[in-house]
């Protein structure tokens, strides 16, 4: 999920799984994110790449002006963004590419 305008006051509560990216260009969501079940993280390059694709997809489909000025300053805005990751979906992942690592599969 992706969200580029504002939250409520209790995002994430109940997330346990999937990943949400959250334009922050106010710098306070972290007070308006229930962080009991979630973390909050940097973007990395990979997953920018990724995010930009997403939101490219989304101004290509709904014309969104939003999506389209959050491109034009891409370099500008992808800092701003936040990665909410389920702490108990990030365990998953984490074992899941252990087991990958070590030659397991299923």
């Amino acid at each position: 999920v992706v969200v580029l305008g504002p939250t409520g006051r209790n995002f994430a509560a109940g997330m346990s799984g999937g990943v949400a990216y959250v334009l922050d260009e106010e710098g306070d969501f972290a007070i308006r994110c229930n962080a009991q079940m979630v973390g909050l993280e940097k973007v990395d390059s990979e997953e920018a790449e990724a995010l930009r694709q997403l939101i490219k997809r989304h101004a290509d489909f709904t014309k969104s002006q939003k999506a389209f000025k959050v491109l034009a300053l891409w370099d500008e805005m992808v800092p701003k963004f936040v990665k909410v990751m389920p702490k108990d979906y990030k365990r998953v992942l984490q074992a899941l590419k252990k087991a990958h690592d070590e030659g397991l599969s299923g």
